[in-house]
This record gives structure tokens, C-alpha cells and sequence, in this order.
């Protein structure tokens, strides 16, 4: 395998021939070289290759892919991998980890990463100790460097698999029912603000798809990410994403620098891919000025999530302070939608609550519309905030909240 490895790879330099971007023509190489061994074999020099398209299959993953781990990659039930060491390589399936066989030196790992903040345009160094990269097939990649992480570089990758891309399709997968769905929708349609909570794993991502899915065609939305996430089809949309410091510590992009430009772009909906730090603040500010939008936040229930949007605000300055962040956050949500995962690995929907816009000793009230009893998410009798919206919108809530009694 070594010989035809180097073969693949010399004929790669020799043809110019970018081995990541242009994935058929290294297979054509790889099964040339092949080809040609198998030839030399009859004549008794080599000996023959037992597997010839599953040695195509290495071949590929080693010079064009990402080598031991491409299977992982390949495999569509796989939904995340990680490496703790060379020796300790988890990949996680249906919500549940196992520790694979792939056992790999510190070098292969060294050169598995570089190969990957390659196509990113991202580094990692001793100054810039983590990175969060998106891979070409859309796989999200975080590193965080040997010295930080005890004797080894972590690698994670989080794969983009496309299980939803509508609300509808969460209730096919049994996420939530279909009165649930049918309310979400209504309230995007209505240009409601709304906040997707939850651990991460849980979903949150696809759900902020899916109901981005469901604004108007006639709509302008600008995006703000970390790294680029978000999925979703739209005519008028512009996606934009964090940036690293350059080697001379400049250039750098934050996310709050991309909320704050949101709004100089004509925008009619905003979507935040995830809000954990002073950034929270000005998506605060711009949902309380009318202009329709949704996020994301890491949280244990949606009550927490509105205590945690009343308090990463603080982190934007001295000046800001609890006594106007709480009553913006009450009139800024108009719905928390909490996600969770059982003990089967299943994500579910496990709360849609509404913001009436009051606030009681300094705590957001709430009206929970769907809660999960029992393992069924049911509607607990709770109406959504400003109905006149959805009046507007043409969406009759009552007659969705009636089919989910």
C-alpha cells in the first residue's frame, strides 16, 4: 500500500491536481495505479492486490480525503467524531459514543488537522490555541492544540447531516406534533422573535434550518455564525461568519461585530446561528426595534434560557445594566423552544413557551403553550404573545391549538 500511495500522490503533484477539490480525479489516478500493479503482477514482481476497489476506496481516503477517519465521514449514521488521543478515537451514532479501533500516531493526527484548517483558511498556533474551521463537505471542525489539552491536540468534528429541512420533517421524525409545527410556522410567518434552547447536540441548529425555512420568500435575511451552519433555501439571503486575528494579531471578526452589521444591510429578518457572549446584547436591541428574528442558546430549559439572555447582555460593558436588560428581553422573545435528547438518543422537542412581556422582581414571566408530559409533547392550554401578528399573517392560532387538544 506504501508504493501505490506514494504513486497516487507523485502523480497528484505531477498533474497539478488539488486532491481535495477534485476527489474523481485522484479516484481515476488511484485506480490507474492499481491498474498498472495488478498488470506488474502477472509477471511475478509484485505481488497482486487482493482488494483492488477497496484498495481505490484507502487510496482516496488517504490522498484526497481525510485518511483513517474518511470511513467515519462516509458513514451516514455517524454523527460525530473525536479524538482524545492517537490511541482514543470516539465516534457517536443515534446520540450515543463508542470508541472506534482506528488507532493513530501523533504525527497522522498533526497531519490529519493541517489537511483540514487547509481548505478553512483557518490556523491554529501556539498564539491562537483553538480554532473552529468548516470542512469542504460542511462538517464542522474544532481543534483546541496540545499544551491546552493535556499531551495531545482534541479534534472534534461535528458532520452536517441533513435529516430536516422543514418543520415538517421533524414531525416525520417524531420530534414534536404537528399542532406544535403548525404554531412555529405560524409564528415565522407572523415575525415572531424566537429563541431555540437546549444542550448542544440536541438539535438546535436544525431547528433554527427549519424555521428559517419557513419565512417568506419575499423576505430579506442576513446571518450571522461562528462558523457556517445554517441550511436553508432562500431567493434573497446573505450568510456571514466570524473571523480569525491575522498572524500580526488584526483582522479579526467577531460575532458581535456581524449582529451589529446585520443591520446596515436592509435586512427584514435576522438569524443569529448561536449568541453566548456580549453579542447578546445587540441582537436585544435589535429585536426590541422591530425587526423580526431568532437565535440560539445553550440552555437546560427555555426558563434558563431567558435568565441566561437576561444576563450575557452584562458582559457588552459597566453601563449596561439589569434594571434595562430584563424588560427588553420581556418585550424582545415572543417564544422559547427548548430541545432535548432522551434516553434512546432521540432529539425532541421538550418546551414551546410563550413571553407575555412581563416582568415580576425582575424575573420574565412565561406561559408555557406545549410541554412534554409523559413522553408526548402536549399542549398545556397556554396561547402564543401578540395574536394580532398572526392575524395578519392569516394564521387562525386557535384553530391549531383546538387540533392539538
Amino acid at each position: 500500500m506504501g508504493s501505490l500511495d506514494e504513486q497516487v500522490r507523485a502523480a497528484v503533484r505531477r498533474e497539478g491536481v488539488d486532491p481535495q477539490l477534485d476527489v474523481h480525479r485522484v479516484r481515476r489516478l488511484a485506480e490507474q495505479a492499481v491498474r498498472e500493479h495488478d498488470e506488474r503482477s502477472l509477471t511475478g514482481v509484485v505481488t497482486p492486490v487482493p482488494d483492488p476497489a477497496g484498495t481505490v476506496d484507502e487510496l482516496v481516503a488517504r490522498v484526497s480525503g481525510f485518511g483513517p477517519l474518511q470511513r467515519f465521514l462516509d458513514d451516514p449514521t455517524v454523527e460525530e467524531i473525536w479524538i482524545n488521543e492517537p490511541s482514543r478515537v470516539f465516534v457517536a451514532r443515534a446520540g450515543r459514543h463508542e470508541l472506534t479501533n482506528v488507532i493513530l500516531t501523533r504525527a497522522e493526527v498533526q497531519e490529519l488537522v493541517e489537511r483540514m484548517l487547509k481548505s478553512s483558511g483557518r490556523r491554529i498556533d501556539l498564539s491562537q490555541p483553538f480554532v473552529d474551521a468548516m470542512l469542504p463537505q460542511g462538517h464542522r471542525l474544532h481543534v483546541v492544540l496540545e499544551g491546552i489539552s493535556r499531551q495531545f491536540a482534541a479534534v472534534n468534528i461535528r458532520k452536517f447531516v441533513l435529516r430536516a429541512a422543514r418543520l415538517g420533517d421533524l414531525v416525520r421524525l417524531g420530534s414534536m406534533p404537528a399542532a406544535a409545527a403548525q404554531l412555529l410556522e405560524g409564528a415565522v410567518l407572523a415575525g415572531q422573535n424566537i429563541i431555540v434552547a437546549g444542550a448542544t447536540q440536541a438539535g438546535k441548529t436544525t431547528m433554527l434550518n427549519c424555521l428559517a425555512s419557513a419565512i417568506p420568500g419575499g423576505d430579506r435575511i442576513v446571518s450571522a455564525e461562528e462558523v457556517f451552519e445554517l441550511r436553508f433555501s432562500h431567493p434573497d439571503w446573505v450568510a456571514m461568519q466570524t473571523r480569525q486575528a491575522g498572524l500580526e494579531g488584526t483582522g479579526q471578526v467577531t460575532l458581535r461585530d456581524l449582529v451589529r452589521e446585520t443591520l446596515r444591510m436592509r435586512p427584514t429578518r435576522i438569524v443569529v446561528g448561536e449568541v453566548r457572549s456580549a453579542e447578546s446584547l445587540d441582537l436585544l436591541l435589535a429585536l426590541n426595534s422591530g425587526l423580526p428574528g431568532m437565535a440560539t442558546l445553550h440552555a437546560n430549559s427555555a426558563r434558563e434560557a431567558l435568565v441566561k439572555l437576561c444576563t450575557l447582555p452584562l458582559l457588552a460593558g459597566e453601563n449596561i445594566s439589569s434594571r434595562f436588560v430584563v424588560p427588553t428581553v420581556a418585550s424582545s422573545v415572543d417564544l422559547v423552544v427548548h430541545l432535548g435528547i432522551d434516553h434512546g438518543g432521540t432529539r425532541r422537542v421538550n418546551e414551546v413557551v410563550a413571553v407575555p412581556g412581563r416582568v415580576e422582581h425582575d424575573i420574565v414571566e412565561t406561559e408555557p403553550i406545549f410541554v412534554r408530559q409523559g413522553g408526548e409533547l402536549v399542549h398545556t392550554g397556554g396561547m402564543p404573545t401578540r395574536l394580532d401578528t398572526f392575524e395578519r399573517a392569516g394564521v387562525d392560532v386557535h384553530r391549531i391549538l383546538r387540533g392539538a387538544d
